[in-house]
């Protein structure tokens, strides 16, 4: 009989890319208490595929408005890269810019979540977008 894997046991790894250190912590604290899971942060979307790069996180929530490099171009190469191509993808979004399901689609993304969002919410959705 063959014992589980040690990574059986780990809580699942989430990346949170978000410039606004506030917002940041509110979601970082709100997926590693409610969610349960391991949860990273960069506050830049260079910082989030490097580290995505790096760590292979489970799953990634990508703020789309972003000053240096915007949440569609961490995507774009994201999806280029094989090492960080598959990992799934939930964009954090303003309302004023809503993305319909067929560009939700094309971009290969699980889920959007707008913001402002309910922290008493966000792991419920996460969880549901990636079948968690």
């Amino acid at each position: 009989m063959s014992s589980p894997s040690p990574s059986a046991n780990l809580p699942k790894t989430i990346l949170v890319v978000e410039d606004e250190a506030s917002l940041r912590l509110v979601i970082q604290i709100t997926l590693e208490r409610l969610g349960g899971w391991s949860v990273l942060t960069a506050a830049s979307g260079r910082d989030g595929v490097s580290q995505a790069q790096q760590v292979h996180p489970d799953a990634i929530l990508l703020d789309v408005m972003m000053p240096d490099m915007d949440g569609l171009e961490v995507l774009q190469q994201l999806r280029s890269q094989p090492q960080t191509s598959r990992i799934p993808v939930i964009l954090l979004t303003a309302k004023i810019m809503p993305i319909s399901r067929e560009e939700q689609t094309q971009l290969g993304v699980s889920g959007i979540i707008a913001k402002p969002f309910d922290p008493l919410q966000l792991s419920q959705q996460v969880a549901k977008f990636l079948h968690w």
